[in-house]
């Protein structure tokens, strides 16, 4: 992710999420915090123009990645880019060294934990009325070995046919 994306990811969240990030919260994570990492995926759009269609957030917290923020357009899903954001930014993550990762996901977002439980995560914690909109718990999942060996490629064709 590059500064002139902002405005496209800014959009992007706001459309998908009911308390989306701020615009500041971007150019945070872009030029102040040393610990984070931004992914986007882009298409070639019909407007012969390249359009933000998924993108994550990432920090590193010592050993551990933490999975801040990762979405895909409505329009995009079901077509294997969350899979592959993922994986890229675990696969990233475990070059780094890191040896877990986690994130919180709404309780009812059934079908992002379905895709984080491919990759290995596991619930290990429910944070009560976590999200302000609707007071809706997440669930605190984690992946407690990430390594190159578990991001195998072989590991992610498997994921991806689930």
């Amino acid at each position: 992710m590059r500064r002139d994306d902002i405005d496209q990811v800014y959009a992007l969240e706001e459309r998908i999420f009911p308390t989306p990030w701020t615009r500041k919260s971007y150019e945070f994570e872009l030029e102040h915090n040393p610990s984070s990492e931004q992914w986007i995926i882009e298409v070639w759009a019909e407007q012969n123009e390249w359009l933000i269609v998924a993108y994550s957030v990432c920090w590193q917290l010592g050993d551990e990645l933490h999975v801040a923020n990762i979405a895909v357009a409505p329009k995009f899903r079901r077509r294997g880019l969350g899979r592959r954001l993922l994986h890229h930014v675990l696969a990233r993550a475990a070059e780094k060294g890191m040896k877990s990762a986690t994130l919180e996901v709404r309780s009812g977002n059934l079908a992002a934990q379905a895709l984080y439980a491919h990759f290995g995560f596991e619930v290990v914690g429910r944070r009560k009325r976590y999200y302000s909109n609707n007071r809706e718990d997440a669930l605190l999942m984690q992946l407690t070995h990430l390594d190159q060996q578990t991001l195998s490629f072989e590991q992610f064709r498997r994921a991806e046919q689930a």
